[in-house]
């Protein structure tokens, strides 16, 4: 569903002229973060991603846009290590990542969110919280019998997961069952979580996707809030609006394949993006396509209409 979100007074400036040369898939970047080559996966005769070159520009905001079924949600997989390639590598700060395990790319500094909230829905707000500190001494089997050893240490994390939950309006939800909260407070709280081992990179799989509209602008508020601070993101989205308000670069996926980048009013007009989502043969009937892709034909249409008007 699209939304009327918009940026609110002091977002930070759209990042500009972030490339090197002509605006093609696979574009070089300035001061790229993330560095991909010839990364495949498939599975049994379906290939989900083939992507043969991608740089993520450090301190920006890039949404990863494209279809359903597109191999977005898998890229993201590949990247932070839940899942392993059939080919390909890909650098992070300059460190190759191909090979490590999930909870060793968190601990170098980018982190993710998921889709469907991953939550542990029987340990409290607060609990779930300080899971995501790095560096925990009581995780040690034979410090935690010690606990001078590690409860100063303890209580700077509850402090820390406290002030961050009163950034992100959750403070009053710090004792109760992570269960009780809402599908958007669910994401509000992976968000508040992610930045708990102080990340570099924050990457959001459609973190608008089931919320409340009236969290909406919460979590727009806070992703633009995450560049102010310093921090890279990376997002997923199909909110062609939410894309088009807060996003410095725009990377398109179709088919598994990388099939336009650039600034979002650039990208939203590219015929390649038009035929990602409309087909090639887009002036015949979409047929039986899946509501939420006749809602992202929409939502270009609307911005394209508004191009020509403007």
């Amino acid at each position: 569903m699209s939304s009327d979100v918009k940026p609110t007074k002091g977002s930070p400036v759209k990042s500009v002229d972030m490339h090197v040369g002509e605006i093609v898939p696979g574009v070089p970047k300035k001061d790229p973060i993330i560095v991909a080559d010839h990364v495949t996966r498939t599975f049994g005769g379906l290939t989900a991603v083939d992507v043969d070159h991608v740089e993520i520009p450090r301190n920006a905001i890039t949404a990863l846009i494209g279809p359903n079924g597109a191999g977005k949600t898998t890229f993201f997989n590949l990247l932070t290590g839940f899942d392993k390639p059939d080919t390909g590598k890909w650098t992070f700060m300059g460190k190759s990542l191909a090979g490590i395990p999930s909870f060793r790319v968190a601990r170098l500094g980018q982190v993710r969110t998921f889709q469907l909230t991953k939550a542990l829905s029987l340990l409290t707000v607060l609990d779930n919280m300080k899971l995501g500190a790095k560096g925990q001494k009581g995780e040690n089997m034979f410090v935690a019998l010690l606990p001078w050893l590690w409860r100063k240490q303890e209580e700077e994390i509850e402090a820390k997961a406290m002030e961050l939950l009163a950034r992100f309006k959750l403070d009053t939800k710090a004792e109760d069952y992570a269960a009780s909260l809402s599908g958007g407070q669910r994401k509000l709280l992976e968000m508040a979580r992610a930045l708990m081992s102080d990340p570099t990179l924050v990457m959001l799989d459609e973190p608008m996707a089931g919320v409340n509209p009236a969290l909406t602008q919460s979590l727009l508020d806070h992703i633009l809030d995450l560049k102010t601070q310093g921090m890279t993101v990376l997002f997923v989205e199909h909110d062609m609006q939410m894309v088009r308000h807060i996003a410095d670069w725009v990377i398109v996926m179709a088919e598994g394949k990388i099939v336009a980048e650039g600034p979002p009013d650039a990208v939203m007009s590219n015929p390649a993006v038009i035929d990602a989502y409309l087909g090639s043969h887009h002036d015949q009937d979409l047929g039986e396509d899946p509501d939420q892709e006749k809602e992202n034909v929409n939502a270009i249409k609307e911005l394209l209409d508004a191009d020509d008007k403007s």
